[in-house]
């Protein structure tokens, strides 16, 4: 799987003879391409050049001679950043790459606005979201996952069911609004992941994990995704209580509907997801570990069955839940959760 949109970056002085000749003429000879203008106004003290290819992707190329916001531990002086979803000239194949809050700000400004502006040509209605648009435009934009990720949004709802679009999408611009997730954007944007072959189990699990974060930053915690453990495994979130600093491990995981499973059984289906993340990378951390068990792919009915029985999950403490498009969320749970989540999920106090 390839991964997000990253810079890379070339040191050494880069002219416009140098970028036809190393850039622009290898695209044109493997792929067809059409190099002009930018879009947008390069950034100060740089020139820039836009690529095109025959085939539907494209690249940006800016360039100069003081690189002087250069990224930690890279030196400054002369310099080029390229940025695309083609294939990547042989001149630039031993560069390091760099993410977007890793390059200057000024560069990342300017291609950002390049691909922005892109995205809503090729989605117009996707304007509507500028946060959705801008936080996964790593992933919207990337070499083989700039269509399913779309797709993942405009033809699924970003995996809610019975929903429109416009509702899921809301669903996920409200979530990000606040810009709690901002500083964890290149790690969490590429959990919708970035292969051509679309999976919509893999992307719901990802929302799910954008849900938990809503949910706890809601309650009034503040949240750091990924967390390294003693047992090698990485747990999906700290939440962390500001007046206290006492901290609460919690790992995220969504059962799929029964349309996509052999078992017809709602009820079991919360309960088998549930023991596989039991057995494994919760097991070593007994009651440690705040397990969140995300609903939100059921159906309506569905979500009944399951809270009607209010099944054990096999692990406690643990929150079992469902989240509507419209934020508000339903659930109950098991065990002492030691997170405060009342007025947050309905149910559970």
């Amino acid at each position: 799987m390839a991964q997000p949109l990253r810079f890379r970056r070339s040191p050494g002085r880069w002219t416009a003879d140098r970028v036809r000749s190393q850039l622009a003429r290898p695209l044109d000879e493997n792929l067809g391409a059409t190099a002009g203008d930018p879009w947008f106004a390069p950034p100060p003290d740089y020139e820039a050049r836009r690529f095109d290819m025959d085939d539907g992707s494209f690249a940006l190329f800016c360039w100069t001679d003081s690189d002087s916001d250069p990224p930690a531990g890279a030196d400054g002086g002369s310099v080029g950043y390229w940025l695309g979803n083609t294939e990547t000239p042989s001149e630039l194949w031993r560069t390091d790459k760099y993410g977007f809050d890793e390059a200057p700000y000024p560069v990342s400004r300017w291609a950002q606005r390049e691909l922005l502006a892109g995205l809503h040509d090729d989605e117009p209605w996707l304007a509507d979201y500028p946060h959705v648009s801008w936080y996964f435009l790593p992933v919207f934009c990337s070499k083989d996952g700039a269509e399913t990720s779309r797709a993942f949004f405009r033809d699924h709802a970003a995996g809610f069911p019975d929903a429109t679009r416009e509702a899921g999408t809301g669903f996920v611009e409200e979530t990000l609004r606040p810009g709690t997730l901002d500083d964890y954007r290149e790690v969490m944007a590429g959990k919708l992941g970035t292969s051509a072959s679309r999976d919509l189990v893999r992307m719901s699990a990802a929302i799910a994990e954008f849900a938990a974060a809503r949910i706890l930053s809601d309650a009034g915690y503040e949240i750091t995704p990924e967390i390294e453990v003693t047992t090698g495994h990485s747990l999906d979130f700290r939440a962390t209580d500001p007046e206290t600093g006492a901290g609460h491990l919690v790992e995220v995981t969504r059962p799929q509907p029964t349309a996509g499973r052999s078992a017809n059984d709602p009820v079991a289906a919360v309960r088998d997801t549930a023991e596989t993340k039991t057995s494994g990378q919760l097991a070593a951390h007994a009651g440690g570990v705040t397990l969140f068990v995300d609903c939100s792919s059921f159906p309506a009915d569905e979500w009944a069955a399951v809270r009607a029985a209010e099944p054990a999950v096999r692990h406690k403490p643990a929150v079992v839940y469902r989240a509507e498009p419209d934020g508000s969320i339903e659930g109950y749970r098991k065990g002492s959760v030691p997170l405060d989540l009342s007025g947050v999920v309905d149910g559970v106090s």
